[in-house]
């Protein structure tokens, strides 16, 4: 009798952050803990610790090997780190819920479905670009999460599948952020640790921005129309008959309302007020949350819901978003491990050592391989670059080239790894939301990840010519 092989399946997406953190423990017990001396800087008007070039030394070992007592700490410490994060998750998931309940987005998705008809993968490009800019400009990233259910619910009503949900919003802002013109974050932080004025590449930046964002575009379209001509080919197809009701839980016979026009408007006004808040008023997750939290009530109150019936859809939101907010904190736990085990600066020194002195070509190659191993550490796009650039500015020097290269690369190398980061936050909150497992995600998100990442290796290389 021939036995079955058993069938692997992919680990849980709890069960795999716990591996890391396993896996980050046992590292500081054989990586060199080690540190550079840091100096406190105002850049941009915002306080970053930045390391002194050339001051790394290694320390003591013991006490810095993070046990079993480590990693079961580091859950814990892990979601207490991301605090702001996953309040911000869980606010907003309850506001989001009360705006769900109400049934006016469902409706009027349903509606727009109808007048777009052959014309729906329209939203596709539009959306893209548009969350692209609002990637390459502000840095737009956790800003999205809210939004994950809505297009969810739309690409559903429109004939495509959740991931292509997925690749509209976290690939839309991703590939904003790899190609980033002002974005505060990565570029201007960046620059000022890296002593670079002026913005030296920001046209070149903005060919980059458009090339990766087309390219984007593309392979999210030819992923979406091979779904709508053959749904069953979809890779989440099961997965999607699952959770479809939870996306589309509207009746179909029931009018779009002037009520839900007033919702709808609310809403949009709502966004729009959030778009200016964090270009102008330099909001963020506080002032965010409030806002939505606002946005909430005032639905509630428009479809004359009783406080009851609005305390119960907030804590039903809550809970739909509860999963995405406990696991953006259970990613943070790598870190805290890392850090903790002080063996950060030690990768980050052992890398600096490596590209010192090379040619242009391999210069730029590595640099970038370089960026994308450092951002799966530290997913931050400013905390990378406050540790990078006071090393990495440095060996472009040596190689005669312009600084803002290693800029340009650590905002390549940020977004190419937070594509298929295990430990990314919003990419796991998306996911969550639309049930969809990390390995379904990883089979597609691999295949944009190399794409982009030979066509960035290339616009990188083509830099350090200019």
């Amino acid at each position: 009798m021939e036995l079955k092989r058993k069938k692997f399946v992919f680990p849980h997406s709890y069960t795999l952050i716990f591996l890391l953190i396993i896996i980050a423990a046992l590292l500081t017990w054989f990586i060199p803990s080690g540190q550079f001396k840091t100096a406190v800087e105002t850049i941009n008007g915002m306080e970053k610790t930045t390391v002194v070039p050339g001051t790394y030394h290694q320390i003591d070992k013991a006490g810095y090997g993070q046990g079993i007592s480590a990693v079961l700490e580091a859950p814990a410490a892990g979601v207490i780190n991301a605090v702001e994060v996953v309040a911000f998750v869980l606010i907003v998931g309850g506001a989001f819920g009360i705006i769900l309940k109400t049934g006016a987005v469902d409706r009027g998705l349903f509606t727009l479905a109808q007048s777009l008809g052959d014309k729906g993968i329209l939203v596709i490009p539009l959306s893209m670009i548009l969350f692209s800019l609002g990637g390459s400009t502000f840095g737009m990233s956790e800003e999205v999460i809210p939004l994950f259910a809505v297009f969810v619910s739309l690409m559903f009503s429109l004939g495509f599948d959740s991931m292509t949900a997925i690749l509209i919003l976290f690939l839309g802002t991703q590939a904003g952020y790899i190609g980033s013109t002002i974005n505060p974050f990565n570029v201007l932080i960046a620059q000022g640790v890296a002593d670079v004025h002026g913005n030296p590449l920001l046209v070149y930046r903005v060919v980059c921005w458009a090339v990766i964002t087309f390219i984007s575009i593309l392979f999210t379209m030819h992923y979406a129309k091979k779904v709508k001509a053959n749904p069953e080919s979809s890779i989440v197809y099961k997965n999607d008959q699952k959770v479809k009701h939870k996306f589309q839980n509207f009746e179909v016979d029931k009018p779009f309302s002037t009520s839900d026009k007033w919702i709808i408007g609310g809403f949009i006004i709502g966004l729009m007020i959030m778009i200016w808040g964090i270009i102008a008023q330099g909001w963020y997750m506080v002032e965010i949350s409030a806002l939505f939290v606002g946005m909430g009530l005032y639905a509630g109150l428009v479809a004359r819901f009783n406080q009851k019936e609005i305390a119960e859809a907030f804590v039903e939101g809550c809970a739909d978003f509860a999963y995405a907010a406990v696991i953006i904190g259970l990613a943070r736990g790598v870190l805290v491990i890392l850090e903790n085990g002080m063996i950060i600066d030690t990768i980050l020194n052992c890398l600096a050592n490596l590209l010192g002195g090379l040619p242009k070509f391999m210069f730029s190659a590595i640099l970038l391989i370089a960026q994308v191993i450092v951002t799966f550490f530290v997913p931050s796009s400013s905390g990378a670059a406050a540790l990078t650039m006071p090393v990495m500015a440095p060996l472009a020097d040596l190689v005669h080239i312009n600084r803002d290269v290693v800029v340009l690369s650590n905002q390549f190398g940020n977004g190419l790894m937070n594509l298929i980061s295990p430990t990314g936050g919003v990419l796991l909150a998306g996911l969550a939301i639309a049930e969809i497992n990390f390995s379904k995600w990883l089979k597609v998100g691999s295949k944009i990840f190399v794409i982009l990442l030979i066509v960035s290796a290339v616009l990188l290389y083509i830099a350090t010519l200019l």
